[in-house]
This record gives structure tokens, C-alpha cells and sequence, in this order.
């Protein structure tokens, strides 16, 4: 799930955090660096389980419905292809969420169930719903369909689910866009009477060791770092560049001069993306500069010791 840009703007925000703060433990910066790509996790693990809240939100409105003193005739026979959907059951019986949302104590939907609420009144008002709805009975695919242009269409681009979600993290608004998009990837894989695994946080172990090496060697190196951009900004004083700006541009020549089998391109093009995204409108062309003088001044003193092929 965690791409290698996400992880280099969290490593970003955990070395921007311990600068602005008069905490100098490395060691706590670090736990929170771990913490905040640990609890995207979380995010994970809640977004899926909200299908399944709204699907025993609806069997509830449907209950009580039925026990009104004068029910309609929908009321007494109200079709349940929305409660009966199977991508909702598979959901339901994945062991992995359910054991995932045990261990982690992920009970918000049981705390702050108003936003469920919220959520199924959207859908079932919607024109999606009312399409599905149209019949009783339909193919696994249509089921599948259908949850996904909900959770596309109603679900994720909910303001009030957003501002909660902000509430409760900060960090989870810049993890909204991948751990949606894992989400989708997901209920697209899904078979009908088969468990799926869910996703992984990291693809790999050297994902969670790369975010760990990059926050220590750019803090540990921060002097040296520093150093490499001497005379590199003629034109601008210090207090002229943003703060993050500089981080970037230390992050990137750490991966230039200590992580080996990260090829230059990649890297340049990495921290110009980051800096678009979070920075000053003009950063990228500030960090742009400054980088591809300093890759071109490595390779020539040889001191780019990339590993493997196309990596200079």
C-alpha cells in the first residue's frame, strides 16, 4: 500500500516535525515517523469495515420498519438486495479485517455510529441505490459494481466523513488518496465465496527499513548535508528558503550520496512531485536547480556510487 513517495513525504513530515520542535530525541521523532505509517494501516482497516456498518445500519432501518403499527406493504415485504449484497458478507467474514480491527481496538463505527447514519441516508437517497434497487436479485458482478461506484461516488468524497476523519488524525488526510485507492483495488480483486487477503502496508521489508534509513541518515547527516548546499542557492539568502524546501533538498541528497540503488532521475523527480504538492508554487523549480547542478557535480567527482545499470 505505502508507494516510496508516501513514505518520503512521512519521513518528510517526521524531520519537518523535529525541527520545529524543542524535543532533540531523535529516537521519539522516529517512533512518531513509525506510528503515523502504522495508523494509515488503521485507516485501512476502518474504511473497510464502514461497509460493513452501513449493510447492519440498513438491516436495522429495515427491522424497525417492519415493527411500525401500520407498515406499508414495502414495509412487510422490503427488498433486501443492499443488506444481501455478498461483497458486504465477504466483508463481513474476511478473518483478516476481523482479527485486524480486534487486535488494533478499531471500534469507532460502534462510538460514533451518527456518521454511519450519515453515510446510509447519502446512499440509500442516491441514484446508484435506487438503480440497484430496481430489482430484487442480481450476479455477484452487479453486487461488486455497485459498492464500488458508492464508495467512488458517495462514501470517500464525503465532507462530514473527511472532517472526522481529520478530527481524529491529521496525518490521515494525505493518506486518504492511497489507502482509497487500495480499497478499490481490493473489492475489484474480490470472488465470490473466496477470501481475499487484504493489503499490506509495506510491500516489503525493505520498504519500512528505507523509511527508517531515510530519517536517520538525513537527521544524523544534517550538518554535512547542509554543507552540500553551500553556494548552490547564489541568489537566495537562508531565510528566503522554506523551511520544507530545504528538507527536501537534504533528503534528496542523502538518497544522491547513500542509498545506492536509487538511480538520480528517480530521486530528482520524486522531491520535485513532494514539492509541488506541499510546498511554495516556485519550489519545485528552486529544488529542480539545485539538485540537477549537484547530480552533475557527483558524477563528475565520482561520487555517485549507484549500484546496477541506468542508476547514474
Amino acid at each position: 500500500m505505502l508507494t516510496r513517495r508516501h513514505i518520503r513525504v512521512k519521513v518528510m513530515q517526521s524531520l519537518y516535525a523535529y525541527s520545529q520542535s524543542e524535543n532533540d530525541e531523535m529516537r521519539s521523532e522516529e517512533k512518531f515517523l513509525l506510528k503515523s505509517m502504522d495508523e494509515m494501516y488503521d485507516l485501512y482497516l476502518l474504511l473497510l469495515d464502514l461497509f460493513v456498518e452501513i449493510r447492519d445500519h440498513a438491516a436495522d432501518y429495515i427491522e424497525k420498519s417492519q415493527q411500525k403499527h401500520l407498515p406499508s406493504e414495502e414495509d412487510r415485504d422490503p427488498n433486501r438486495r443492499f443488506v444481501d449484497n455478498e461483497i458486504f458478507a465477504l466483508l463481513d467474514q474476511n478473518t483478516g479485517l476481523q482479527n485486524g480491527l480486534e487486535a488494533r481496538k478499531l471500534n469507532n463505527w460502534k462510538h460514533d455510529d451518527e456518521y454511519v447514519g450519515i453515510l446510509w441516508n447519502e446512499i440509500r437517497n442516491s441514484e446508484i441505490y435506487n438503480e440497484y434497487m430496481a430489482s430484487r436479485t442480481g450476479t455477484f458482478q452487479e453486487d461488486k459494481d455497485f459498492v464500488i461506484r458508492i464508495f467512488k461516488e458517495v462514501i470517500a468524497p464525503n465532507e462530514k466523513l473527511y472532517d472526522y476523519l481529520e478530527d481524529k488524525k491529521i496525518t490521515w488526510v494525505d493518506d486518504l488518496p492511497l489507502v482509497n485507492t487500495a480499497i478499490v483495488k481490493m473489492l475489484q480483486k474480490l470472488k465470490s465465496g473466496k477470501e481475499h487477503a487484504l493489503t499490506r502496508l509495506f510491500k516489503n521489508s525493505d520498504d519500512k527499513e528505507y523509511a527508517i534509513q531515510l530519517f536517520r541518515k538525513t537527521l544524523l547527516n544534517d550538518e554535512n548535508l547542509a554543507a552540500e548546499m553551500e553556494g548552490k542557492t547564489p541568489n537566495w539568502d537562508k531565510e528566503r528558503i522554506a523551511d520544507l524546501d530545504t528538507i527536501l533538498i537534504k533528503m534528496a541528497i542523502c538518497e544522491f550520496l547513500k542509498f545506492p540503488s536509487i538511480p538520480v532521475k528517480v530521486t530528482i523527480n520524486e522531491y520535485l512531485e513532494i514539492a509541488k504538492e506541499y510546498s511554495t508554487p516556485k519550489s519545485s523549480i528552486f529544488i529542480n536547480g539545485i539538485l540537477d547542478k549537484l547530480s552533475k557535480e557527483y558524477k563528475e567527482e565520482g561520487k555517485l556510487n549507484k549500484i546496477g545499470r541506468g542508476l547514474m
